[in-house]
């Protein structure tokens, strides 16, 4: 019973989907959406954001760059985020990773992030013998950054992306899904600064990530765009003594992704329009995806999400963190608020995060109690 309820649940998602692609007319959705979920607990606890908070173990999926400044000679994370947990109890994303400094000026790091969806059992009728199936989505990645001044970084990640979602059946020539994709970052952060009554250093970093070629599922079937992103952040660390630090973080993101066509007035697109879409590159998509909304600037400028986080350090050892995620209606809808705490115990650094959502539209990690965990090892690295 738990196996149908659970395939019952995933076509009701699939079917709220469209759904709300239709009311919301061009939600833009892409291929492997699970790599838009974020999947440690110290940037979930800040609203999902990491292009420019402080460098930490889990700095893969956000910006490879920030590695050059890390403060360790390596570290280790693993994290697990639970996914429908008020529903089903399987289904989830577990991620490790693995960063090592080369010397002060450059590292290199690999990573992995694995979705699945447990076991679903597939059967025609009550009384046929089912057939279990796991179908799961993984990427695995590596980085290389290096220090081009003593305040800024670049990074660039190569990644292998593998999906195995669709349900194998008679006649059928559905096939896993892989795909390679690159990331470009860069991240800059500054020498400490004297204010009259406390000291600060401004972070700042941008990263394009997933850029790579379309997910096709089927021979000879749909072609679907990676989710490409471009993330931009700032922030900046309110040090008001050598135990207390407050760090504020502002980030903007934008899928890189061509708008989708009208839908008609029996919910599907066009024909002629849907040929024309599957049409359009990977490369030329992401520069046609900043002026090709149909109702203009207004509708370009509804397809950024923001949020702003903040985090509270005392003597590097406890951190407190809040932070709000918005989307506009028209393009997803997802409003969120999250807290986060964390715990250092010597190279042991434990993150927890909470999401509450704010919007009318349910929110898949609301309710939901994400945690990771990292290892900082070997000795301080000198940073300028």
């Amino acid at each position: 019973m738990e196996r149908m309820k659970k395939l019952a649940i995933l076509v009701l998602l699939a079917f709220s989907t469209k759904l709300a692609a239709q009311e919301n007319n061009r939600v833009i959705t892409t291929a492997v959406p699970f790599l838009t979920i974020a999947a440690d607990a110290r940037s979930a606890g800040m609203g999902d954001m990491g292009v420019a908070t402080s460098t930490d173990a889990y700095s893969q999926q956000w910006n490879p760059a920030k590695f050059a400044f890390a403060e360790r000679k390596m570290g280790v994370s693993v994290g697990y985020t639970p996914y429908l947990e008020s529903v089903i109890k399987d289904i989830g994303l577990l991620s490790a990773g693995y960063y090592n400094k080369i010397d002060d000026q450059s590292a290199f790091a690999i990573g992995l992030r694995y979705f699945t969806l447990g076991e679903i059992e597939l059967r025609q009728t009550i009384e046929e013998q089912g057939t279990t199936v796991k179908p799961n989505e993984f990427t695995l990645d590596g980085s290389y950054s290096l220090k081009l001044s003593p305040t800024f970084s670049m990074g660039v990640a190569g990644r292998y992306i593998r999906s195995q979602l669709r349900f194998p059946t008679e006649g059928n020539n559905s096939r896993a899904a892989g795909a390679f994709a690159v990331d470009v970052a860069g991240y800059y952060r500054s020498r400490e600064i004297a204010y009259n009554s406390f000291d600060g250093r401004w972070r700042a970093g941008f990263n394009i990530s997933d850029v790579g070629g379309k997910v096709q599922y089927d021979e000879g079937g749909q072609e679907n765009f990676l989710p490409t992103n471009l993330g931009l952040g700032l922030g900046f660390d309110l040090i008001l003594d050598q135990d207390n630090t407050i760090a504020f973080t502002s980030e903007f993101n934008k899928l890189l992704v061509p708008t989708p066509r009208d839908f008609d007035d029996d919910g599907d697109i066009d024909a002629n329009d849907n040929d024309e879409y599957q049409q359009i590159g990977f490369f030329s998509g992401i520069f046609q995806s900043f002026g090709d909304a149909p109702d203009g600037f207004g509708e370009e400028l509804k397809e950024f999400t923001w949020a702003l986080g903040a985090e509270y350090t005392y003597q590097d050892a406890f951190m407190v963190r809040t932070g709000y995620f918005n989307e506009s209606e028209e393009k997803g809808a997802r409003k969120f608020f999250t807290l986060g705490a964390g715990f250092k115990f010597n190279i042991v650094q434990i993150d927890l995060s909470y999401l509450f959502s704010t919007s009318q539209v349910k929110n898949p990690l609301e309710n939901s109690l994400r945690f990771s965990l990292a290892f900082n090892l070997g000795d301080e690295m000198f940073n300028d």
